[in-house]
Formats: C-alpha cells, sequence, structure tokens
C-alpha cells in the first residue's frame, strides 16, 4: 500500500497536470494534501478551506442577468437551478454563505420586475390582500367565539366479537313453465 507523502505527491501531481503551478505552490499543495490524509486517517475532520466569492454582491445581481458568486457563471435570469444542479447547494445556503440579505431575490433585476408587473396586470396584489382580510377575520371570529369546554374521554370497552350467522343453504331455482 502507498504511504500517504506518495497518496499526497500523486494528488498533487494530478491537479499540476491541469493547473500551471510555482514549484512554491507544489510544495504548499503537497503539505495541505499530506495534512488532509493524515487527519483523515486519524479519523479527526479535515479543515476545509471557505469559498470565497468570484465578484463582489453589486457585481453578482445587475440589470439583465445574475453571476454565480462561486464559479463566476453569468447569463442567468435565476440563480436557484445553477445552485441546485453544479453546486448542489440551496438558495437559503447561498445566501448566508455569501451575507445576501434575505429578501434579496436570486433574480435579475429586469427579471424580478417583470414578474412583478405581470401580477400586478393580472390583479395577484389584489387577490392576495382579500385573502388576507378574508384570513384575519377567520381568526378574529375563532379568538372572540367561547371556547367549547372539551369532552371528557369515555374509557373504551373492549368489543366483544360479532355472533357468527348460520349460512342458509341457498335453494334451487326451479324454471317457470312458459304459458
Amino acid at each position: 500500500m502507498a504511504t500517504l507523502l506518495e497518496m499526497a505527491a500523486e494528488i498533487v501531481s494530478s491537479h499540476a497536470s491541469t493547473t500551471p503551478m510555482s514549484s512554491d505552490d507544489l510544495l504548499q499543495e503537497i503539505q495541505k494534501v499530506y495534512a488532509s490524509l493524515r487527519a483523515i486517517e486519524a479519523g479527526q475532520p479535515v479543515a476545509g478551506e471557505e469559498v470565497k466569492p468570484a465578484i463582489t454582491i453589486k457585481e453578482a445581481f445587475k440589470k439583465n442577468e445574475v453571476i454565480c458568486m462561486i464559479c463566476g457563471k453569468g447569463g442567468m435570469k435565476t440563480l436557484a437551478r445553477h445552485l441546485k444542479t453544479v453546486h448542489n447547494m440551496k438558495p437559503g445556503q447561498y445566501k448566508k454563505q455569501f451575507g445576501i440579505p434575505s429578501k434579496q431575490p436570486l433574480t435579475a433585476k429586469s427579471f424580478t420586475e417583470a414578474r412583478r408587473q405581470m401580477a400586478m396586470d393580472r390583479g395577484l396584489a389584489d387577490n392576495l390582500a382579500k385573502a388576507r382580510e378574508v384570513r384575519m377575520a377567520k381568526l378574529k371570529e375563532k379568538k372572540s367565539a367561547p371556547a367549547k369546554p372539551a369532552k371528557p374521554a369515555k374509557p373504551k370497552a373492549a368489543k366483544k366479537p360479532a355472533p357468527v350467522k348460520p349460512v342458509k343453504a341457498a335453494k334451487p331455482k326451479v324454471a317457470k313453465k312458459a304459458k
């Protein structure tokens, strides 16, 4: 079986074959990988590096597109599907990781405006207000109605088996004579 140092060197050489690295970068990378492998072997948690944003929040949310702060991919109207498929992340986790306000939609500003205008044209805001009023009225009725006293629980009696009825034999049907 290969030693930890050999495994670390193999991992780093694979990484260096796809990414240009200086000799200092290679040494640091070997040290990091070796330390991680040693921690894994000892059963200790590996200290992971925090993902730094590729761009700032202001640059990420443009008028006609939204850009992923993890990988820098842009040209999208919304981020939800990209986060799920590429980064296996939920929008709430993404917002928490980068300090994005919870009220901030993960969509392009023009997309948000277009959806808002479409909802207003269909009268969804009025319908929502009416539904809220009805709900509040029902809650007030429920609170103002006198509380019904709770019924005491009845003790459950053991069920008696139903009496078995004897099955009667079916009489043979006799065909009627035609006149």
